[in-house]
């Protein structure tokens, strides 16, 4: 199996886990419009991975890197658009990245910029990360010289070696179903009173 294959499989059964868990699709607390977005909800929206058409390439990368980018970085980037997937493993709960539209493809390749430069910096191999892990500061990352994929800390070099390839990888994690955090209620606006008194503290000097 192709990795982008085994990518559609595994939003296959993220998509099941939902509907048997809740009864519906996934919800992401994204607001902005996407290709992959269904219908409204309270904490976002329902969304569905599509295609993306055309597919989403990284060939622009490689001229301002100096460094060829190994192509499963396209499969898992690349080939569609949906909400970040989390996941339980072995290894711990994270959450693997995935664009949301063309303008967060565009965000995405900016950061991967940032991070290669960063690793190059630091004289360390490159690597791109494709997920964050959610109870310390790791991401998942592949290699970009044999496609692996491993843990990383930020300006660290790679330290847990996960699988050889992504297709592994996706084999060895399973669909967390979570709903979105409601989104927390700015802070309450000071009364009349409570801004008059701070205005004229402000012109005396005194609070």
């Amino acid at each position: 199996m192709n990795h982008s294959a085994a990518l559609e499989q595994f939003f296959d059964r993220f998509r099941h886990a939902w509907q048997s868990t809740h009864g519906q699709l996934p919800v992401t607390d994204r607001d902005e419009a996407g290709p992959a977005a269904v219908s409204e909800h309270e904490l976002g929206q329902h969304w569905q991975a599509v295609p993306q058409q055309p597919l989403g390439a990284f060939s622009n990368l490689e001229p301002a890197l100096e460094l060829p980018v190994h192509p499963d970085l396209q499969a898992f980037y690349g080939h569609f658009y949906g909400g970040n997937l989390q996941f339980d493993a072995d290894f711990g709960c994270g959450e693997l990245l995935q664009p949301w539209n063309q303008d967060d493809f565009a965000f995405l390749q900016e950061n991967l910029v940032g991070h290669a430069l960063m690793k190059k910096r630091l004289k360390q191999p490159a690597t791109w990360f494709v997920g964050v892990m959610e109870q310390s500061d790791a991401m998942v990352v592949m290699d970009n010289a044999d496609g692996s994929l491993w843990l990383e800390v930020p300006g660290q070099e790679p330290h847990q070696k996960l699988a050889d390839n992504l297709s592994e990888l996706l084999g060895q994690i399973a669909p967390r179903v979570m709903m979105p955090e409601p989104a927390p209620l700015p802070p309450p606006r000071p009364g009349f009173w409570a801004r008059l008194k701070a205005m004229l503290g402000d012109l005396t000097g005194r609070r």
